[in-house]
């Protein structure tokens, strides 16, 4: 009996022991990323206003292209993405401070050019930065760093967006598919909860959109797994437009300079060629549309072509928003053909296309209740069960690994976008 008092004794010290530590973290990286993550909403917002109020401002994106790849050389950070962040956590390898002040600048200038882009990119590579140094100046070991580093990806994530359960729920899964890290349960949450609470005192409004979401049948049902599966497709082609546009702007556009120039004068083109800036930005004011059943049949195409392009050409932000506009217009769109109220697809299509794209079903059910509330979560979970069944292999972020098949318990050990199961990448 003493020895087993004596082993409940030093275990609670030791689980006491660790919860200080991640309180710490999740103090720290909540409070930083909190504040940094309002400073960046705001200065987002107001771009964003500012250009919609002079439409001329899409003119100067070319200009703001030549400053992001200025910005990126002066503080040594080129060709970092949302990829270094994730490989931080994976390899344990390095990341530059310096890489926030560069994607907080950047971002905001695609953005007040009209470049088609979300802030979640931006998100995870600022939050993952203050993350893992505030890791180093608490002198945690690698492993406990990598924890840190998570923790701050899911506080800047959650200051952006109010959703802190979902993004507690994406850092854990994100990393490696078919692996759920549940030792960064705790910092990741803390950590969240505090960005939360600091992006509500300096009053950003979390994403909500209110939907109703029809009475349960088989039928319906059936339908959604459709559109599930549908929404699958659409992130693969969306994925495969984005890789396929940098390979090739990489291939002919060789300098980095040129390519930024040339990459906004296409969007500019573009745009006039539509006649509105209806696919630049974030899109947040199309989704409220396809939420209330208004959409184009091309809209979704379109935001595809726009965010290849922008991302393709060197700017900065993220694609999660644009998955969300992608899956609400394309939801719309295609659910009344199945059967379904065009706004709840539009809400169904929203999650489904984001859980395809970044391989995060379990992330991407929380995401739902998170946005629309816990009455249509039947539907929502089946169709991201579909979405990520038949995404296939690809993804957004390739340092991202998918460790177990999708639909067989079989080890495979494969970095997302890989067309053979090779395990030489380990």
């Amino acid at each position: 009996m003493k020895k087993i008092m004596w082993e409940v004794a030093n275990l609670t010290l030791g689980n006491l022991k660790a919860l200080g530590k991640w309180i710490a973290v999740s103090f720290f990286s909540g409070v930083i990323c909190g504040l940094i993550g309002t400073l960046f909403h705001k200065s987002i917002e107001y771009v964003t206003e500012l250009r919609n109020a002079n439409t001329w401002l899409l003119f100067v994106l070319p200009l703001c292209g030549l400053l992001i790849v200025l910005i990126y050389k002066l503080f040594r950070t080129q060709g970092q993405s949302t990829n270094d962040i994730i490989q931080a956590v994976n390899g344990g390898t390095d990341i530059n401070l310096a890489l926030l002040p560069s994607i907080f600048l950047s971002t905001i200038l695609t953005h007040l050019g009209g470049g088609s882009v979300g802030r979640e990119g931006a998100a995870l590579q600022m939050g993952g930065s203050v993350g893992y140094h505030v890791g180093k100046l608490m002198r945690l070991d690698d492993n406990d760093i990598r924890t840190a580093t998570m923790a701050g990806m899911a506080a800047f994530f959650t200051a952006l967006f109010g959703t802190p359960i979902a993004a507690t729920v994406f850092v854990l899964e994100v990393i490696s598919v078919g692996v759920i890290y549940h030792a960064a349960l705790i910092p990741c949450l803390g950590a969240s909860l505090i960005a939360y609470r600091f992006s509500d005192l300096f009053e950003v409004k979390p994403t909500r959109f209110f939907v109703d979401a029809p009475g349960f049948s088989l039928p319906l049902i059936l339908r959604i797994a459709v559109l599930g599966i549908l929404c699958a497709f659409v992130s693969i082609i969306f994925v495969g437009a984005i890789h396929k546009a940098e390979h090739l702007a990489e291939k002919y556009l060789k300098n980095e300079w040129v390519r930024a120039v040339v990459g906004g004068v296409i969007i500019i083109l573009l745009t006039l060629i539509y006649g509105s800036q209806r696919y630049n930005g974030a899109g947040m004011g199309v989704i409220e549309e396809a939420l209330n059943g208004q959409v184009l049949p091309w809209d979704y195409l379109l935001k595809i072509l726009f965010t290849a392009i922008t991302l393709a050409a060197g700017y900065r932000g993220g694609e999660v928003v644009p998955s969300f506009f992608i899956g609400a217009v394309f939801g719309c769109f295609v659910g009344p053909l199945l059967g379904i109220p065009a706004q709840f697809a539009a809400a169904v299509g929203l999650v489904s296309v984001f859980c395809g794209v970044v391989n995060s079903p379990l992330a991407s059910i929380f995401l739902s209740v998170e946005l629309f509330g816990a009455q249509g979560l039947i539907f929502f979970a089946v169709a991201c069960c579909m979405s990520y069944a038949f995404s296939g292999f690809s993804g957004l972020y390739s340092t991202q690994k998918i460790l177990f098949d999708k639909v067989k318990a079989v080890y495979i050990n494969i970095y997302t976008n890989k067309k053979h199961h090779d395990n030489d990448l380990s």
